[in-house]
């Protein structure tokens, strides 16, 4: 089997599917299954390797962290024809995303593609809710000849088919359970950012209006003063509301920037409760790699996060942009150590069940059933 990746994200770039993608492809190697990735150019010193082609990009507007490549199609022609995939996976529906489409479609090559993000939810943040229609208009076109569209959750699945999608297919997340585990629990990331709060309430995700921020500095001002003296709000990421987040942010709040590798392992596992208002996720990752961690997760009852925190057992579910709601939320876990010990607990063995191995041997079994059983044989 020969794979061609098609995708407006790739690592350096740091976002979920992008490291979902170099995750998959690092399966690949492992299985010696040749690939292709075209994939924008970033301004990076890291050595791409030759099943990697880089395109020169521009970054989308609505979510920087997706850049809009500006692919040179007769040299993406000549190396399909060089490298002839059996399969073309289309994980972005922009310019490279199109271009993998237009490919698959004029050389006869099975298509199937992924969903990652709810975009039309993220138009609410942006006061342009009216393109929602169009958005979905476009998003059924692009996925309607696929043989396959791969989603990471019920959720994702039950929304796409309501909106008239088919051949909609789980590929859900894992986990790294040997990086992100409680032993990675570590006094230096309280000397690091200078914490002296025995409680350590952490955010790690993008800092963006979809990302439900409002809601989180609202709970960190309204926490009691006689919780709050003891608590420090560590914000790990970055993106476009940065700036003025820190402007409004109170003094027992640190903004940590991007963190990686074991740095960011250390903080999942020091951290006293993990902290996810937004309501627009299609998985989660950083949730998953949290209850790893072995740290209760407080999140909202929204999107993909509900079928990672086991409600009352791994963390709590809270009302969607309700602070109050997320308040008592936190409230209850911080009063109740009996409780927040047996959640961490639980946290980390329910985490042990999201296997990358199995994940990623269903994904290639659904690659072989979307090539076909004429091709498959040849497998044999």
């Amino acid at each position: 089997m020969k794979v061609a990746i098609f995708t407006d994200t790739y690592v350096p770039q740091v976002n979920g599917v992008a490291r979902t993608l170099k995750r998959w492809t690092g399966y690949l190697d492992k299985k010696r299954i040749p690939y292709r990735v075209y994939a924008p150019d970033v301004r990076s010193n890291e050595e791409y390797g030759d099943s990697i082609h880089r395109f020169n990009s521009v970054p989308f507007w609505l979510y920087p962290e997706c850049r809009l490549a500006l692919p040179n199609l007769m040299k993406i022609k000549r190396d399909l024809d060089v490298f002839q995939p059996d399969l073309i996976h289309i994980a972005t529906p922009f310019n490279l995303g199109l271009a993998g489409l237009h490919f698959g479609k004029k050389m006869d090559i099975p298509l199937v593609g992924s969903y990652h993000t709810h975009f039309d939810q993220y138009l609410d943040y942006y006061k342009l809710s009216f393109l929602s229609p169009f958005v979905w208009k476009y998003m059924q076109w692009f996925h309607q000849p696929l043989k396959k569209t791969f989603v990471p959750s019920l959720h994702t699945k039950r929304e796409l088919e309501l909106h008239g999608f088919h051949k909609i297919e789980l590929w859900q997340r894992g986990v790294d359970h040997h990086h992100f585990s409680p032993v990675q629990s570590d006094d230096r990331v309280r000397k690091h950012f200078k914490i002296d709060a025995p409680i350590l309430l952490t955010y790690v995700g993008r800092l963006a209006p979809e990302k439900g921020l409002d809601t989180l500095m609202n709970v960190a001002k309204n926490l009691p003063h006689v919780m709050n003296k003891n608590i420090h709000w560590l914000i790990v990421g970055d993106g476009p509301l940065r700036n003025h987040l820190q402007s409004v942010a109170p003094q027992n709040m640190t903004f940590a920037g991007y963190q990686d590798g074991e740095s960011l392992a250390r903080i999942y596992a020091s951290s006293t409760l993990f902290i996810f208002p937004s309501a627009t996720e299609t998985f989660g990752n950083v949730v998953l790699e949290s209850l790893s961690s072995g740290t209760p997760v407080v999140a909202a009852n929204a999107g993909g996060v509900t079928e990672i925190v086991n409600h009352g057992k791994t963390g709590l579910l809270c009302t969607p942009h309700d602070h109050n709601s997320f308040t008592q939320g936190i409230i209850e876990l911080l009063s109740d150590q009996k409780r927040l010990a047996s959640m961490r607990k639980q946290a980390r063995q329910e985490a042990l069940e999201s296997s990358w191995e199995e994940i990623f041997e269903q994904l290639l079994r659904d690659y072989k059933d979307a090539i076909g059983e004429v091709k498959l044989a040849s497998f044999a």
